[in-house]
Order: structure tokens, then C-alpha cells, then sequence
């Protein structure tokens, strides 16, 4: 098990828009994980760089849903809520919109609601 701490931080605002405007997308995840997630992702800024764990990466496919592009998946638990890493291709290859050192978090509810978090807080994410 590993554990990872980091700081809430505001995203760009990409996976609210992509949910919104993809149709399947919203079916293809919870077809994934069996959990219905909001729009939005929680963004964290970790201290380090991180990897996902090849051996829990759930995959998504872009041409599952629809899209161009494909999406690593990752179990995990965030002040022990289940919920999952959400990681494009791209961003994984250290080419993206996000340094490793920034994991998204997908969940079936508000997190920054649920735990009352804002900007600089710190959480643990468990995987």
C-alpha cells in the first residue's frame, strides 16, 4: 500500500468540461469502476513526482467512449473515501496539461465539499 500526501489545488477545469460535453464518457467510467462520478476532478500537488502503479491501472480507451483519449485509472482512497486517480496518457508521460507531480481524483461526490478542503489543505490519498 502506498501513501501519498499532498495539497488541494485548483485544476483547469478539463474533466468537468469533457464530462459534460462527451456523452458515453460519464457510462464509460462507471462502466470501469463501478462508481458515478460528479464532473470535476480534486487536483493535488504532491511534493515529488509520482508514477501509477502499472499492476492497479485500470484502462479507458478513448475509442470506448467516443474520444481521443485514453485515461489511466487507479483505485484509491482520499481521507478514506474511495475514489480513483485519473491520469490521461499524456500526463503520465510527463507531456501534459499536468507535471507528476499533480494527481486527479474522480469521485462520486463533491470532495472539496464532503471534507470542507480549499486551496493549500493537505490530504492522503491511499492506493
Amino acid at each position: 500500500m502506498a501513501i501519498l500526501h499532498g495539497r488541494v489545488k485548483t485544476g483547469i477545469g478539463d474533466f468537468s468540461k469533457r464530462m459534460k460535453q462527451i456523452p458515453d464518457l460519464l457510462s464509460a467510467y462507471f462502466e470501469k469502476t463501478g462508481m458515478h462520478f460528479i464532473p470535476g476532478t480534486l487536483n493535488i500537488q504532491l511534493e515529488e513526482p509520482y508514477t501509477l502503479p502499472k499492476d492497479k491501472i485500470i484502462r479507458l480507451e478513448g475509442v470506448e467512449y467516443g474520444g481521443t483519449v485514453s485515461v489511466n485509472i487507479v483505485p484509491c482512497k482520499i481521507n478514506g473515501k474511495k475514489a480513483f486517480i485519473l491520469r490521461t496518457d499524456k500526463n503520465e508521460a510527463g507531456k501534459g496539461d499536468h507535471p507528476k507531480t499533480i494527481i486527479e481524483i474522480a469521485c462520486n461526490v463533491m470532495l472539496r465539499e464532503k471534507f470542507g478542503l480549499e486551496d493549500g489543505d493537505e490530504v492522503t490519498i491511499t492506493i
